[in-house]
């Protein structure tokens, strides 16, 4: 029978074994199987297989392999908003037609050719070409606007939405009167517009006047005018003419039924100073042939006609009280036929 070849490594460990005879058979000795018994630590350790390791470790193979593949992704991002950039702005779809493509609201005393003519070098040009805020900073340089907005509306239309200014009042500048709001802005009276407006015309402006100098007097017109209407008196709607010339003394002029009478009211306390001349108004004019100003600035005094040519000497014996609080100096009764008389013009409301 041939015989089984072996290893080196088996024929070492079949050697090792013990041999164990059967004390049954002397004569056939038979190996016993020990690999069941716990290894001993004393056996060599198998020879190790070295393993050829590349020059990058692993992880940043995973690493560089995320990388490139985001920045492929990020490349053809890139390329698509390129090609939508170039859609958007160089396709004739986005491209403003015509004037009638220009969407305008909020009009009624700008007129929409005034609007247009902010937009006439747009006709043509594509929407995202249009400079918006140049645009609105435009329109809000005509007078009659406050504020405006102005969009895009996709392919191919502009919106503009306008909030006109309000106006508060009538002003006189040399022979024209326009209008004026709030903020001292001045406005042409609306072309081909039957707008009714009831204002006072205020007077002691002028067009040269930079909006700095003006809106302070439009603030003292507006707290006359609160003044005047305070408690539901609605005595602003007496008043024919403010003039703001004198920031220490604002000036009224009355349309009164027996005659346009000015007042002199200061800068404050002007519903007090007003109901003094509501209540005396009737027993001045019986006083006095001529009732032509009251200056009605000082507390618990009235002066009448004070913008005489020739000063009413001060109070005497000829001077009488009128009822309190107020008190009347009467001009010299010698001298009152030569009393001239300044009476403010007279500017009806509209």
């Amino acid at each position: 029978m041939a015989r089984t070849p072996f290893t080196p490594q088996e024929e070492v460990e079949r050697r090792s074994r013990p041999i164990v005879t059967d004390d049954r058979d002397d004569e056939v000795p038979r190996p016993i199987d020990l690999d069941d018994e716990e290894e001993s630590p004393f056996l060599r350790g198998q020879r190790r297989v070295p393993v050829r390791r590349g020059p990058i470790p692993k992880k940043a193979v995973n690493r560089i392999k995320q990388a490139f593949i985001g920045l492929c992704a990020l490349g053809l991002l890139g390329l698509v908003a390129i090609g939508l950039f170039a859609y958007f702005t160089r396709g004739a779809r986005f491209r403003i037609q015509s004037r009638d493509d220009i969407e305008i609201t909020g009009v009624a005393n700008v007129s929409r050719a005034q609007v247009l003519d902010t937009f006439s070098s747009d006709i043509g040009r594509n929407i995202f070409h249009v400079d918006l805020d140049e645009r609105k900073r435009k329109l809000e340089e005509i007078p009659w606007v406050g504020s405006a907005a102005v969009m895009r509306l996709l392919p191919d239309r502009i919106k503009v939405s306008i909030q006109e200014r309000t106006p508060v009042a009538f002003v006189q500048l040399g022979s024209k009167v326009e209008l004026i709001d709030a903020s001292g802005v001045i406005m042409d009276m609306p072309a081909g517009k039957q707008s009714i407006y009831s204002f006072p015309v205020i007077v002691g402006m002028a067009l040269s006047e930079p909006l700095s100098t003006r809106a302070p007097r439009m603030n003292t017109f507006a707290a006359l005018l609160h003044d005047l209407d305070a408690d539901g008196a609605n005595y602003s709607r007496d008043l024919s003419e403010v003039d703001l010339s004198d920031p220490d003394d604002v000036r009224v002029t009355v349309a009164d039924p027996g005659g346009a009478v000015l007042l002199h009211l200061g800068t404050a306390n002007f519903l007090a100073r007003y109901k003094v001349y509501v209540a005396h108004v009737q027993e001045w004019r019986q006083q006095f042939a001529k009732l032509d100003s009251v200056d009605l600035r000082y507390d618990g005094q009235v002066i009448v006609n004070p913008d005489a040519k020739t000063v009413a000497p001060p109070p005497s014996s000829d001077t009488t009280s009128a009822p309190a609080p107020a008190h009347v100096a009467k001009p010299n009764p010698t001298k009152q036929k030569g009393h001239g008389k300044r009476a403010g013009t007279t500017h009806h409301r509209h």
